[in-house]
């Protein structure tokens, strides 16, 4: 799987700390926790993975025609607006 970065998420994870790596395992070992079949240019997803020092969300899209995946931003979810497990947004738990 080729993983191509674009600039907005290469300037986050400069400004949060976290690398090529950590960014790799996630794509791999993460969940999808949300899905955006119909974004702009291709499907994409949120992931969360929880290794490491704290949980980390990668918004990917998949290229499903070669089947490399082009990661759009990458940030450490907020505890005030993610459930506890940071699956959910704390709004969505209170509309229910």
């Amino acid at each position: 799987m080729k993983i191509i970065y674009r600039i907005h998420a290469i300037e986050r994870m400069f400004e949060r700390g976290i690398g090529i790596k950590e960014v790799r395992s996630a794509l791999e070992t993460g969940d999808a926790i949300e899905n955006y079949p119909d974004d702009a240019e291709y499907p994409a997803r949120l992931v969360l993975a929880n290794k490491g020092r704290r949980p980390l969300h990668v918004v990917a899209a998949d290229i499903q025609s070669s089947g490399d995946l082009i990661v759009i931003t990458i940030y450490r979810p907020d505890p005030k607006r993610w459930t506890d497990d940071f699956r959910r947004r704390r709004d969505e738990v209170l509309d229910v």
